[in-house]
């Protein structure tokens, strides 16, 4: 299960809105990647767990990483001791260089508690005395992602070679993207105008550095350069 990189989702689709083109990027440069929604999101307004599961599954194979899986938290209620310790024990099996993260501010309420959870989860995974399965492991740093909401990020990845690959992995959540069922409902996501949102973000963040797409982590420490010159 050992991979250089960790990448948690609240849901199934949030990987894939706002690291999609990072993690088939790490994959395509030879790094081992792992991904881990934290629920199943059987409160969404659309598609069942099994749709949703399937998803992620077909999504996870566009993206090219090693293996997908899902701790089943309750969707709705992230947060609390067990919760914080499952996703430690997840991190001291696999031991991952980089952490990727939801960022704390978002209009939706799991993003921000995932947030919460997963900062102190990666924070105890460390503590040779924390009370959790496998061995004291920490990363060399975590990575916050933007899903819904953005702020000015700390650094923002190129992967406009990858993007193709990260439409295509959002493709694979039909069931809230485009849903087809007798009994779909409209929501957010199901506009045309989400994933243009998504898209704009991307393309602006790509814009900020002469690239065609790009995706914006904030880090929380400062980042070490040799020098001063670009």
């Amino acid at each position: 299960m050992t991979v250089d990189l960790l990448g948690f989702g609240p849901h199934p689709d949030d990987i894939e809105i706002g690291a999609g083109g990072t993690v088939a990027k790490q994959v395509r440069l030879g790094h081992q990647v792992g991904l881990c929604d934290l629920t199943r999101g059987e409160l969404g307004s659309n598609g069942t767990v099994d749709e949703r599961l399937a998803e992620a599954n077909a999504a996870a194979t566009v993206l090219g990483v090693a293996w997908r899986e899902n701790l089943r938290w309750p969707d709705g209620e992230i947060g609390g001791a067990d919760q914080v310790r499952s996703a430690a024990e997840l991190v001291r099996r696999c031991r991952p260089a980089t952490v990727l993260i939801p960022h704390w501010a978002d209009r939706h309420p799991d993003h921000v508690a995932a947030s919460q959870v997963l900062t102190t989860a990666v924070f105890k995974s460390g503590l040779r005395r924390y009370e959790a399965a496998g061995d004291a492991w920490r990363p060399d740093w975590i990575c916050f992602y933007f899903i819904n909401d953005a702020v000015s990020p700390s650094f923002v990845v190129d992967v406009s070679a990858d993007y193709d690959a990260k439409q295509q992995a959002l493709d694979s959540h039909r069931s809230q993207f485009s849903p087809d069922a007798e009994d779909a409902v409209s929501t957010r996501l199901t506009t045309p105008r989400f994933r243009q949102l998504i898209e704009t973000r991307d393309a602006g963040f790509g814009a900020s550095v002469g690239v065609a797409f790009a995706e914006g982590f904030v880090v929380r420490e400062p980042i070490v350069r040799s020098d001063v010159m670009k």
